[in-house]
Protein backbone atom coordinates (compact mmCIF):
# COMPACT_ATOMS: atom_id res chain seq x y z
CA UNK A 1 0.00 0.00 0.00
CA UNK A 2 1.49 3.46 -1.04
CA UNK A 3 1.94 6.14 1.94
CA UNK A 4 0.68 9.65 0.91
CA UNK A 5 4.23 11.00 0.45
CA UNK A 6 4.66 8.42 -2.25
CA UNK A 7 1.95 9.82 -4.13
CA UNK A 8 3.19 13.13 -3.73
CA UNK A 9 6.48 12.30 -4.76
CA UNK A 10 5.24 10.81 -7.84
CA UNK A 11 2.86 14.09 -8.76
CA UNK A 12 5.80 15.94 -7.74
CA UNK A 13 8.08 13.99 -10.19
CA UNK A 14 5.32 14.46 -13.25
CA UNK A 15 4.90 17.99 -12.97
CA UNK A 16 8.69 19.08 -12.61
CA UNK A 17 9.02 16.60 -15.75
CA UNK A 18 6.71 18.72 -17.17
CA UNK A 19 7.86 22.07 -16.39
CA UNK A 20 11.60 21.09 -17.59
CA UNK A 21 9.90 20.31 -20.89
CA UNK A 22 7.23 23.25 -21.24
CA UNK A 23 7.60 25.84 -18.72
CA UNK A 24 11.40 26.63 -17.83
CA UNK A 25 12.65 28.84 -19.98
CA UNK A 26 16.48 29.27 -17.80
CA UNK A 27 19.09 29.11 -20.22
CA UNK A 28 21.44 27.88 -17.43
CA UNK A 29 18.84 24.49 -17.44
CA UNK A 30 20.55 22.06 -19.65
CA UNK A 31 19.44 18.82 -20.95
CA UNK A 32 18.05 17.19 -17.31
CA UNK A 33 16.60 14.22 -16.22
CA UNK A 34 14.55 13.64 -12.98
CA UNK A 35 15.83 10.90 -11.80
CA UNK A 36 13.49 10.24 -8.07
CA UNK A 37 11.64 12.54 -5.93
CA UNK A 38 11.56 11.79 -2.06
CA UNK A 39 8.98 13.42 0.10
CA UNK A 40 8.76 13.64 3.54
CA UNK A 41 6.04 11.83 6.12
CA UNK A 42 5.19 15.24 6.65
CA UNK A 43 4.80 16.88 3.40
CA UNK A 44 7.19 19.69 4.37
CA UNK A 45 10.17 19.17 1.51
CA UNK A 46 10.57 17.58 -1.43
CA UNK A 47 14.07 16.52 -2.81
CA UNK A 48 14.24 16.22 -5.99
CA UNK A 49 17.12 13.88 -7.74
CA UNK A 50 18.33 14.82 -11.54
CA UNK A 51 20.91 14.65 -13.56
CA UNK A 52 22.75 16.35 -16.48
CA UNK A 53 24.60 15.77 -19.34
CA UNK A 54 27.71 18.15 -19.78
CA UNK A 55 30.49 19.12 -17.71
CA UNK A 56 30.66 19.84 -13.78
CA UNK A 57 30.10 23.88 -14.74
CA UNK A 58 27.23 23.00 -16.76
CA UNK A 59 25.88 20.85 -14.31
CA UNK A 60 26.66 23.70 -11.65
CA UNK A 61 24.57 25.76 -14.15
CA UNK A 62 21.52 23.83 -14.13
CA UNK A 63 21.49 23.48 -10.21
CA UNK A 64 22.27 27.34 -10.21
CA UNK A 65 19.02 27.32 -12.54
CA UNK A 66 16.54 24.90 -11.06
CA UNK A 67 17.54 26.98 -7.57
CA UNK A 68 16.17 29.67 -9.34
CA UNK A 69 13.26 28.54 -10.13
CA UNK A 70 11.88 26.76 -7.03
CA UNK A 71 9.68 29.81 -6.04
CA UNK A 72 7.96 29.28 -9.85
CA UNK A 73 7.65 25.18 -9.15
CA UNK A 74 6.05 25.62 -6.01
CA UNK A 75 3.67 28.17 -7.12
CA UNK A 76 2.58 25.36 -10.00
CA UNK A 77 2.32 22.85 -7.47
CA UNK A 78 0.41 25.41 -5.74
CA UNK A 79 -2.03 25.48 -8.82
CA UNK A 80 -1.63 21.66 -9.60
CA UNK A 81 -1.81 19.65 -6.17
CA UNK A 82 -4.96 20.18 -3.99
CA UNK A 83 -3.12 19.79 -0.36
CA UNK A 84 -2.97 22.24 2.33
CA UNK A 85 0.81 22.97 2.43
CA UNK A 86 2.87 22.81 -0.61
CA UNK A 87 6.57 21.16 0.13
CA UNK A 88 9.96 23.34 -0.10
CA UNK A 89 12.22 21.79 -2.69
CA UNK A 90 15.47 20.85 -2.56
CA UNK A 91 17.09 20.15 -5.79
CA UNK A 92 20.35 17.52 -5.59
CA UNK A 93 22.28 16.08 -8.01
CA UNK A 94 22.20 12.18 -8.41
CA UNK A 95 25.66 10.86 -9.01
CA UNK A 96 23.98 7.19 -9.61
CA UNK A 97 24.18 7.29 -13.29
CA UNK A 98 28.32 8.41 -13.43
CA UNK A 99 28.68 6.08 -10.99
CA UNK A 100 26.94 3.16 -12.86
CA UNK A 101 28.51 4.07 -15.82
CA UNK A 102 31.86 4.05 -14.18
CA UNK A 103 30.87 0.14 -12.47
CA UNK A 104 29.87 -0.71 -15.93
CA UNK A 105 33.07 0.36 -17.69
CA UNK A 106 35.33 -1.73 -15.09
CA UNK A 107 33.00 -4.48 -15.77
CA UNK A 108 33.30 -4.38 -19.30
CA UNK A 109 37.32 -3.94 -18.90
CA UNK A 110 37.72 -7.50 -17.02
CA UNK A 111 35.69 -8.73 -19.26
CA UNK A 112 37.82 -7.52 -22.46
CA UNK A 113 39.83 -10.19 -24.60
CA UNK A 114 42.84 -8.49 -23.67
CA UNK A 115 43.04 -8.99 -20.25
CA UNK A 116 41.35 -12.54 -21.02
CA UNK A 117 44.97 -13.17 -22.30
CA UNK A 118 47.04 -11.13 -19.59
CA UNK A 119 45.55 -13.94 -17.25
CA UNK A 120 46.51 -16.97 -19.51
CA UNK A 121 50.33 -15.45 -19.49
CA UNK A 122 50.11 -14.73 -15.67
CA UNK A 123 48.80 -18.25 -15.33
Amino acid sequence: MFKRSEKVAEAVHELVSELLVKGLKDPRIGFVTITGVKVTDDMHLATIYFTVIGSDEEKKATEQGLNSARGFIRKEMGKSFRMRYVPDIVFKYDASVEYGSRIESILKEIGSPEHDDNDKENS
